[in-house]
Parts: structure tokens; C-alpha cells; sequence
């Protein structure tokens, strides 16, 4: 038990390496940019001035969606979904599969459930113990299961769910704005120095304009793609998971069953009142647990008539 134990809390540690080290980068890109370009190189106030308003403006929200990304809790299962205590000990004394799932098709029975496995059964983890809701899973990563899971990324240490989906996306997105902005602001004087132009009280600050040109590029390439794939993503109305494996219903997989329309999708992750669209507050629709599907139908007999087995497959 204890070699184990210290193994996780190794695993625990270095798992905050790329944190860290995107800290370090974000740090050094202040330093370099506000003291070695604004200060030191740029000889216009006025410039200076703009330069420095706009940088912290997107540098606030950059580092604001990035700690909120990264420390907030991912959203697990209620206690609703735990097997009650009596079908649970008959659940773990079963041996045969199909027994098993008879236990579970009676619990789920008043669970609002519209997704099964891909053979038509319920989903379960036997990890956690809980049946799973719709459009979540167990992250290995993080030990839990994670309502609407999208991905874990080691980026931000964190499993990107629910709970915090917004706030990887606005992280994304700010992040690129600072890069853009950082890369656009820079050129003029990354071209200075090539052309041996910068002022000689600059010398210092040229291999800082240099590597933050470089930098900054560098990162606008990789975060772009990232960041209209799951703009894309958030219009079909899909987690990362999802894009590669279509969840299934009552009446078979579907890749869009859970999309209801471009502005109902974005609403689902945005919200409803626009204006809190571009704050790193949380703003997502729903409860995480239950999602609308265009596959079936709101009405009273709706969880009751998909969670009705087939008898071939009991």
C-alpha cells in the first residue's frame, strides 16, 4: 500500500509539470513585453500607453479563464445514480452479466437515461459505482466519473467537463488573442532587429523581442486549430469523446443527437443572457445530469418508454 501511495502522489506532482511550465512562459512573457519592449525599446508614449492598456486587458481574462479552467471541480454523478444499498450488495454478488443488468434496468428505470452501451446495455462503472448519466464518463486520469466529459488535458491538469467547458473554451480563446496581439505588436520591432534598427538602449531587450516574436507565433499556430476545432465541436453540439464516438440511443448511435439547432447549442454552453458569454463565470445551461435530445420526445413517458429493454437482449 505504500509504494502505491507514494507512486500517486508522484503521479499527483509531476502531473503539474505543463502547468508549470505554461506559468513560467506566461511570466517571462510579461516581463519581456511590459519591461524589455514597452519600457526599454519603445520610445513613443503615446504607443507605449496603447500597447500597455490592451495587453493587460487581454492578459487579465487570459490568466483569469486559465485558473478557472484549471480549479474548478469537475461535476460528478449525484447520489441518484448510486445502486441503493440492497441492490447494490445483489449487484455485487451476481456473477452472470445479465443478472446484473436486470438489477440495473430496475434502478435506471427512474433515472432520466437516453444513452446505453454500444450492446444496448446500461452504462455502469464499476469504479465508481454509479450508473453513468448521459454523455458522461470516467476519467482514468482523475479517478471520477465526469459529467459530459470532453477530454483531460494535462495543459491545465484537469479533466475538461460540465462543469468548466466554458471556461476551456474562453481560455482558448483569450489565449489566442494574447498571442495575436503579442506577435502583432512585436513584428515591427522583431523586423528592427534583422535590420539592425532597434535603438542601442535596446540591447538587451533584442533576443526578448526575438524569442517572443518566435513564441508567440509558435503558440497563435497550435491554440488556432485547437480552438476552431471545438468551436466547431461547440455548434454540433458534441464533447471531444462524442467526435469520436457516437453515442448511442434507444434507436441506435447518432453523432447529433444531442444537437438541437447552431444557437440552441451554443446557448447550452454560453448561456442564455449574452452578455456573460465572454466572462469566465458560469453561465451553461442545465445541471450536467440530463441533456435535451432531439431523438425523444419531452413528455411524461419519455424516460420510462427509452429505458424499456429489449427482451432479446435480457
Amino acid at each position: 500500500m505504500a509504494p502505491t501511495h507514494v507512486l500517486r502522489c508522484c503521479q499527483r506532482g509531476l502531473a503539474w509539470i505543463p502547468v508549470i511550465f505554461i506559468a513560467l512562459v506566461v511570466c517571462w512573457s510579461y516581463y519581456a513585453y511590459v519591461v524589455q519592449l514597452c519600457i526599454f525599446t519603445i520610445l513613443n508614449i503615446g504607443e507605449k500607453i496603447v500597447y500597455l492598456i490592451f495587453f493587460h486587458l487581454s492578459f487579465i481574462m487570459f490568466v483569469w479563464s486559465y485558473w478557472k479552467t484549471i480549479f474548478t471541480k469537475p461535476a460528478n454523478p449525484s447520489k441518484e445514480f448510486c445502486l441503493p444499498k440492497v441492490e447494490k450488495e445483489r449487484y455485487e454478488k451476481e456473477e452472470r452479466p445479465e443478472s446484473q443488468q436486470e438489477i440495473l434496468w430496475r434502478v435506471a428505470s427512474t433515472l432520466p437515461l437516453y444513452t446505453r452501451t454500444g450492446a444496448g446495455a446500461i452504462r455502469y462503472c464499476d469504479r465508481c459505482q454509479v450508473i453513468k448519466p448521459d454523455r458522461c464518463h470516467h476519467c482514468s486520469a482523475c479517478d471520477m466519473c465526469v459529467l459530459k466529459m470532453d477530454h483531460h488535458c494535462p495543459w491545465v491538469n484537469n479533466c475538461v467537463g460540465f462543469s468548466n467547458y466554458k471556461f476551456f473554451i474562453l481560455f482558448l480563446a483569450y489565449s489566442l488573442v494574447y498571442c495575436l496581439f503579442i506577435a502583432a505588436t512585436v513584428l515591427q520591432y522583431f523586423i528592427k532587429f534583422w535590420t539592425n534598427e532597434l535603438p542601442d538602449t535596446a540591447t538587451h531587450a533584442k533576443f526578448h523581442v526575438l524569442f517572443l516574436f518566435f513564441v508567440a507565433a509558435m503558440f497563435c499556430i497550435s491554440i488556432l486549430s485547437l480552438f476552431s476545432y471545438h468551436l466547431w465541436l461547440v455548434g454540433k453540439n458534441r464533447s471531444t469523446i462524442e467526435a469520436f464516438r457516437a453515442p448511442v440511443f434507444r434507436t441506435g448511435s447518432d453523432k447529433n443527437g444531442f444537437s438541437l439547432g447552431f444557437r440552441k447549442n451554443i446557448a447550452q454552453v454560453f448561456g442564455d443572457q449574452k452578455k456573460y458569454w465572454l466572462l469566465p463565470v458560469f453561465t451553461s445551461q442545465g445541471d450536467g445530469l440530463t441533456f435535451p435530445t432531439r431523438l425523444v420526445n419531452a413528455d411524461v413517458e419519455q424516460a420510462t418508454v427509452t429505458l424499456q429493454p429489449e427482451p432479446n437482449k435480457m
